[in-house]
């Protein structure tokens, strides 16, 4: 049998990896650290199982490939360019709003450069934290003042941190909601110090339960929009003028408004500046979803409650820096000049729109591989979970399954997030208007392609196993084949 050292010579050096032609070009894409550390994990893997199995002869080209694939896995979780095929508009698991390329173009040399993010140009001196960006969202609301904290729950944090630790929070117990990523109300409010004060029942609130709950020790009213469920049947809950009336007059009422609806007509939203305008003493809600610029919370409200929110230790650890503030500056420019947001603008373009969209990719895929279908889009963000607006979408027809269409759709050089629908792949046009049909079309092809030539090669691996027995291996990353005794595994 072949000496240990003998066949341990076979695995390559990492330093001869990483002058490979093909492997250094991770190098300016990872690090040399990272792909350094992908390469040798890479080899020790090979080294312990030659140790551990002496007939297994290590390969240098077998060992170049798994690198190759690693490495390749590694780069498709850096951020980079994705076309959403799914049909929610501001979908979170991509990054809610899309930022739109003249907003990035003009804030480019405020963040390439110096920018004034706290200091007064006209006398020189220190001045307030964000430039024009507070007033902007203040006009864009009607509110007195308002404060930028880096995201929604930031803000919700920050402002019950500020007004109600130590005290008593009244919140309806059908609001006490879980949104994504376990953001939990009640344990919300009891990380801000606060006490938790439930009224009413999971379908019924009054004004009068809320009213009775009060006493020296609360703090304010905490009211949660249930945009991400919805209670259907005998329900009720009084509207914000009720509830601020009913109220004992200063009570602050907080609102986590959390969409950011300006003024969309989506199903189960209120504008912000509706609960301003109703007595609400904050709002409460997001930059980056119906809004339109980047991740972001807004508080806005009494002037008077947002100064004590600013001078809370907790703001230095929410608040953004220039590139939020130059980015979020642009977007409410455009709000506020009646420019609609990437929600706004998908759900006002027309069918007819949509369907030629669709045919322009359609007439660049082979044959037979796609046909335009009706679909059901929807704002996303988390809001409306019963709201939907008309679509169109491409169904795609492959050999391969729809598991592994779907998968070489998002391991495309630019990955495409479709849905699987009815069996098929569909993608849909709704967030995809502004992208070019050339590369929606090329990243499709190459997915059908990819995906079948993937599910061929199962196929035949299959065939060989049937003919003489075997045992299973893996070909690619979600496929399982058999291999024939005596292949390598």
């Amino acid at each position: 049998m072949m000496e240990t050292n003998e066949r341990l010579s076979g695995i390559p050096q990492i330093e001869q990896l990483l002058s490979d032609s093909e492997l250094s070009l991770f190098i300016p894409l990872l690090s040399r650290p990272m792909t350094t550390k992908a390469i040798a994990s890479v080899l020790a893997a090979i080294r312990r199982r030659a140790l551990a199995d002496p007939a297994y002869l290590p390969d240098p080209e077998a060992c170049r490939l798994l690198a190759l694939r690693t490495l390749e896995r590694i780069n498709r979780r850096r951020f980079r360019k994705v076309l959403n095929g799914t049909g929610i508009v501001l979908h979170t698991n991509l990054g809610r709003s899309p930022i739109r390329t003249d907003f990035w173009d003009e804030a480019r040399e405020a963040n390439s450069s110096y920018a004034p993010v706290e200091l007064d140009l006209e006398n020189g001196k220190r001045g307030g934290h964000g430039g024009l960006t507070p007033e902007l969202a203040a006009l864009l609301v009607g509110a007195e003042d308002t404060l930028i904290t880096n995201n929604n729950a930031a803000a919700v944090l920050l402002a019950l941190s500020a007004l109600a630790r130590g005290k008593e929070v009244i919140v309806a117990r059908g609001e006490q909601v879980q949104i994504g990523g376990g953001f939990r109300i009640p344990e919300i409010l009891e990380l801000a110090g606060a006490r938790i004060v439930e009224v009413g029942t999971t379908n019924i609130v009054d004004a009068s339960d809320y009213a009775d709950a009060v006493n020296a020790e609360t703090a304010c009213v905490l009211v949660v929009h249930t945009s991400i469920f919805a209670l259907r049947g005998f329900t009720r809950r009084p509207s914000q003028a009720e509830l601020v009336k009913a109220l004992p007059p200063g009570l602050p009422v907080i609102v986590d408004q959390g969409s950011g609806c300006i003024d969309e007509e989506i199903p189960g939203e209120t504008p912000a500046a509706a609960y301003l305008k109703a007595g609400c003493a904050l709002v409460c809600f997001s930059g980056d979803k119906l809004l339109g610029g980047p991740q972001a919370g807004i508080i806005a409200g009494r002037a008077d409650l947002v100064a004590i929110l600013r001078e809370h230790p907790l703001y230095r650890a929410f608040r953004p820096g220039k590139t939020i503030y130059s980015l979020l500056e642009r977007a409410l420019v455009a709000r506020l000049n009646g420019e609609p947001g990437p929600a706004g603008s998908a759900r006002e373009r027309s069918i007819d729109d949509l369907k030629k969209l669709a045919r322009k990719i359609r007439s660049k895929l082979p044959d037979g591989s796609a046909r335009v279908v009706d679909s059901e889009a929807a704002s996303g963000g988390g809001m409306g979970p019963d709201e939907a607006f008309p679509s169109i979408a491409l169904a795609l027809s492959s050999t391969a399954s729809t598991e592994l269409l779907a998968s070489a759709l998002r391991r495309a050089a630019a990955p495409l997030v479709g849905i699987v629908r009815n069996g098929e792949v569909q993608v849909d046009m709704a967030a995809l208007a502004h992208e070019d049909p050339a590369l929606i079309a090329a990243t499709i092809e190459w997915g059908l392609e990819k995906s079948a030539s993937l599910m061929a090669a199962a196929r035949r691996a299959e065939e060989r196993k049937l003919a003489v027995g075997g045992r299973s291996r893996p070909i690619h990353d979600g496929v399982t084949v058999k291999a024939a005794p005596g292949e390598e595994a």
